[in-house]
């Protein structure tokens, strides 16, 4: 036990910052978290390599994916208790802040699979094959994920207009 915990507890924190990035609700990542850590737990023994990292971002990435697929199919929970109405009439005085805003709220318009590879690579400093990996995906298709979310993200910060049309931005009319 004291193996896993030597070498799962240095990830807690990546972990977490990766699933409220794919959830976004700190309640329900630090939930995700807890149900990747029981199952690193009770599966440990499954394990294929020497480096837990990418196995265990694998199991929190298929778990969030579960996740969202339940939740697509539910609808989306609000307890009343987490509505707070002061917060939509203050707007954030620093310049910073409202970069962070922009930046989240246009990563929240990414599709899932080019959010997660951005996440990956970009937050939780993991190369293109440990991505692939935990995503169980080719190489070649994470440097294409990569590719395409970090151009979309630069142009729905540069024209923030423009990144409420989503897709239909992109479409052209052949005649």
């Amino acid at each position: 036990m004291s193996d896993i915990l030597q070498l799962v507890e240095p990830i807690i924190p990546a972990l977490r910052r990766y699933a409220r990035g794919l959830l976004k609700d700190a309640t329900a990542a630090d939930d995700l978290v807890q149900d990747c850590l029981e199952r690193v737990i009770a599966h440990w023994h499954h394990r294929r390599n020497d480096d837990p990292r990418t196995w265990v971002f694998a199991i929190l990435h298929n778990l969030a994916v579960n996740r969202l697929k339940q939740n697509a199919r539910r609808g989306e929970h609000l307890p009343i208790e987490k509505v707070d109405e002061s917060a939509f009439a203050r707007q954030p005085t620093q310049e910073d802040s409202l970069m962070s805003r922009d930046i989240l709220q246009a990563l929240e318009l990414l599709p899932e699979e080019q959010r997660s590879v951005l996440l990956l690579v970009s937050v939780e400093d993991l190369s293109y094959s440990q991505t692939a990996e935990v995503l169980a995906i080719p190489i070649g298709t994470v440097m294409s994920r990569l590719s395409r979310a970090r151009e979309r993200l630069r142009q729905m910060l540069e024209n923030p207009g423009q990144a409420t049309q989503g897709a239909a931005a992109h479409l052209r009319r052949i005649k």
